[in-house]
């Protein structure tokens, strides 16, 4: 079998990728579980929930493509998935009659409350209770860098 490389071994780069990868993993399939779990919601359709969430107003269903880590087509299927449920509503847009506009229920709302809570319960032991505000704040700053350079690429 051969042998796992320790931090020393392996370029500070490698390190550092293999642990945000490590970590989003990691933690993704966490509070997937216990969202499953505790609300019958992937972590997929919390998370074009919490979009709608801290909008104000309606999201364009383009908006939760480009925003949220999920393809369109996936987007698609979780609105789809909600509005079954009765947790999202479609109306057309006011702006663009070629697009609709999504928005939380008011019982989306309360499920989409719930369902956060049970996240941030998951992630306190392993995230948020761990980690200080430096530590935070630093990855913050990390995840800033990167989206920067992902946009100026697009």
């Amino acid at each position: 079998m051969p042998k796992k490389l320790t931090e020393a071994e392996m370029p500070a780069a490698d390190y550092a990728f293999y642990g945000l990868v490590w970590a989003g993993t990691t933690l993704t399939e966490r509070v997937d579980k216990a969202l499953v779990k505790a609300h019958d919601l992937p972590v997929s359709w919390f998370e074009v929930m919490l979009w709608l969430a801290t909008s104000p107003d309606p999201v364009p269903a383009s908006v939760l493509g480009n925003s949220t880590l999920l393809s369109r087509s996936q987007v698609s299927r979780v609105v789809d998935a909600l509005q079954a449920r009765g947790l999202v509503t479609r109306t057309p847009s006011a702006r663009d009659a070629r697009s609709v506009e999504v928005s939380l229920t008011e019982a989306g709302r309360t499920v989409f409350t719930a369902a956060d809570a049970t996240r941030r319960e998951v992630l306190a032991p392993g995230f948020t209770g761990l980690l200080d505000a430096e530590d935070l704040e630093a990855l913050g700053r990390v995840w800033r860098k990167l989206k920067a350079a992902a946009a100026d690429h697009a």
